[in-house]
């Protein structure tokens, strides 16, 4: 997945961004199969649970069998037909997600090769606020960040300064 490049400024924020309001005392429910992070999260002492590759879209079994206390999508989001389902079927009272945003000149990104690897949703930040509001969550806090790339370009250009991710905070309304 990073074979090429590793996204050490976005695990860096997120991990910080979870330390703000999450106990390593509670355990954390990943969205999406075990990754990098999910190994970063552990490896400072949170205890962490993922998916085994079901297709969340049709499944949400293992959001109300498993047991947990905080729920975590980290770019999962803009994969699925269907995260309103999603977050209907989380079952405690804190999640934290984070999104790639839309930019503005760009279509939805599609892998040829990968199912998994597609964009349904390119999100604005209003509406990963509004999807949350509809299902029953309270935003607490919420940050948007930039991730440069080491690459020359007009697109390379713009991730200097325009956010590019969206990370939210939320407890149940």
């Amino acid at each position: 997945m990073y074979e090429k490049t590793f996204p050490n400024k976005r695990f860096k924020h997120t991990l910080e961004f979870i330390q703000k309001y999450i106990s390593t005392s509670e355990t954390i429910f990943d969205l999406g199969v075990p990754n990098p992070f999910s190994k970063i999260m552990v490896k400072n002492g949170y205890t962490v649970k993922n998916t085994t590759g079901e297709d969340i879209d049709n499944n949400q079994t293992a959001l109300q069998n498993e047991d947990y206390t905080v729920f975590t999508a980290f770019e999962i989001f803009e994969h699925l037909l269907n995260p309103y389902t999603v977050l209907e079927n989380v079952k405690c009272d804190k999640l934290l997600i984070s999104i790639p945003l839309r930019l503005w000149f760009s279509s939805a990104y599609r892998s040829k090769t990968d199912m998994w690897d597609r964009h349904y949703h390119e999100f604005e930040d209003w509406q990963l606020d509004w999807l949350l509001e509809k299902t029953g969550w309270k935003i607490i806090d919420r940050e948007k960040f930039t991730h440069p790339v080491k690459k020359i370009g007009f697109r390379p250009l713009l991730r200097f300064f325009t956010p590019r991710y969206y990370i939210v905070y939320a407890e149940r309304a």
